[in-house]
C-alpha cells in the first residue's frame, strides 16, 4: 500500500507514482482511481500533489509554483503577500522564471510566470521552509519590489515620490512600520535590470528613510 504521508504536500510526477504504486498489479488504473476519489490532484500533465487530509498542513501553493515550471521563484504581488507587506491574499500565484512566460489553471488556482535576464534572474532569492520540512524558493522583500516596478507594463516612476504614493497608495505597503530594507539588492538589480530610473527612486526612497 502507497504512504501518502511520503508524498504529501511535494507535487510528484506520473513516473514516480508508478513506482510508487509498483505493488498494485496495474499502477497507472490505481492512478486513475486515486484521481477520482481526490486523492490526488492533477495541477499538470504528468503532474499530481496529494489532496489535503483533516488534521493536515495545507498544500504550499508557493512550493507547487515552484514545481509546475523552473527554475523559478514566487515574487510580485504574491511575494509582498506572503511578507506581510500588502493587506490582501492574492489568488494568483506569480513567479520569475528565466524561461518564456507561461500560465497554468489549476484546482489549486492560476500560476503565472515571469520572464527576466538570467543575470537579474539570481539576486535577491531567499528559500523558506514549509511546515513538512520541504523548501521553496521566493523573492526577497526588496526583489519582490523590483520585479513589480519592472515587470510592470506602462508604470513610470520618475521620483521618489511617485514611487512613495504607488507602493502606499496603490499598493498599501507600510515602507517603514518596523522594517529594515536591504538596499544592496535593490542597487544589485539597477546594475543589471530595466527600469534604472524607477529602480533608483526606489532606492533613493528606501535610503532616505534608514
Amino acid at each position: 500500500m502507497i504512504n501518502l504521508d511520503q508524498i504529501r504536500n511535494t507535487p510528484v510526477d506520473y513516473a514516480t507514482l508508478v513506482t510508487l504504486l509498483r505493488d498494485y498489479r496495474f499502477p497507472k488504473d490505481k492512478i486513475a482511481a486515486m484521481e477520482k476519489q481526490q486523492q490526488l490532484i492533477r495541477i499538470k500533465k504528468g503532474l499530481f500533489v496529494v489532496a489535503q487530509q483533516e488534521g493536515t498542513s495545507p498544500i504550499s501553493r508557493e512550493l507547487i509554483a515552484n514545481h509546475l515550471y523552473g527554475p523559478s521563484y514566487v515574487s510580485l504581488e504574491s511575494a509582498l503577500s506572503y511578507h506581510n507587506l500588502i493587506p490582501e491574499r492574492v489568488y494568483r500565484v506569480r513567479s520569475v522564471t528565466m524561461k518564456r512566460f507561461k500560465m497554468y489553471d489549476t484546482p489549486l488556482g492560476v500560476f503565472e510566470y515571469r520572464t527576466v535576464s538570467p543575470e537579474y534572474f539570481s539576486i535577491g532569492i531567499q528559500q523558506q521552509v514549509t511546515q513538512d520540512n520541504t523548501a521553496f524558493l521566493i523573492a526577497s522583500p526588496e526583489k519582490a519590489l523590483c520585479d513589480l516596478i519592472v515587470l510592470s507594463s506602462g508604470l513610470r516612476l520618475q521620483s521618489s515620490k511617485a514611487v512613495k504614493i504607488y507602493l502606499e497608495e496603490n499598493l498599501r505597503i507600510d515602507l517603514f512600520e518596523n522594517r529594515s530594507w536591504n538596499t544592496e539588492i535593490i542597487s544589485q538589480c539597477m546594475e543589471v535590470g530595466k527600469k534604472k530610473i524607477a529602480l533608483s527612486q526606489l532606492l533613493k526612497l528606501l535610503k532616505n528613510n534608514e
